[in-house]
């Protein structure tokens, strides 16, 4: 039993998953979204540390 089984085989999952919708419940995924921004450990560490190059070339224009 050649290629001809596995390839119909792989063609039978391919269409499976094509086609495959689960239900997706939306406000359970709003919660989780919801919930990793607030409990994110390194928000605060962010704006402190976070650079704009574009001031940094500004400053130097006036030196």
């Amino acid at each position: 039993m050649g290629r001809g089984r596995q390839k119909a085989k792989h063609t039978k999952v391919a269409r499976e998953l094509k086609y495959f919708s689960p239900n997706t419940d939306l406000s359970q995924l709003e919660r989780e979204l919801a919930s990793a921004s607030s409990n994110d450990p390194w928000a605060e560490y962010a704006d402190k540390y976070n650079v704009d190059d574009e001031d940094d070339e500004h400053s130097d224009d006036e030196h």
